[in-house]
């Protein structure tokens, strides 16, 4: 016979253990940010997107059918901080990229440079002011 204290346990050592995944998974997505690993990353992203989704369910079960302890709580809001900064990391991260591609093959979005005849699409300019 389940009391509430055993059920009160389990759903505490469930939630332990889908919070260790999620804690495994941003470590790992840090290690493959820090190595350049994209291969790693993207596998990384997958795991944590799916961990993050399993927390975000076992969680609110918890929190309807009893409560979640504050321990756990505050390892999910610092799992939470801790997407959120990797998030922030990496779009400032690919803004730096998108200037650095720009200056380095500025007008790259200006259109295509030759067209389907393979001559070029842009006017020829020679130099000279005309009048």
């Amino acid at each position: 016979m389940n009391t509430p204290l055993a059920d009160t346990t389990s759903t505490a050592v469930e939630l332990e253990g889908t919070l260790a995944v999620l804690e495994a998974n941003l470590q790992g997505l840090s290690d493959s940010l820090r190595e350049r690993d994209a291969a790693a990353m993207e596998w990384q992203a997958e795991q944590l997107h799916q961990a993050l989704a399993t927390a975000v369910n076992r969680f609110s079960q918890a929190a309807r059918s009893g409560g979640v302890p504050q321990a756990l709580r505050l390892r999910l809001a610092r799992a939470g901080s801790q997407v959120a900064a990797q998030r922030e990391a990496l779009a400032r991260a690919t803004a730096a990229l998108d200037r650095a591609i720009e200056v380095l093959l500025p007008g790259l979005n200006a259109g295509p440079v030759y067209g389907a005849g393979g001559f070029s699409d842009r006017p020829t300019r020679s130099g000279m002011v005309r009048a």
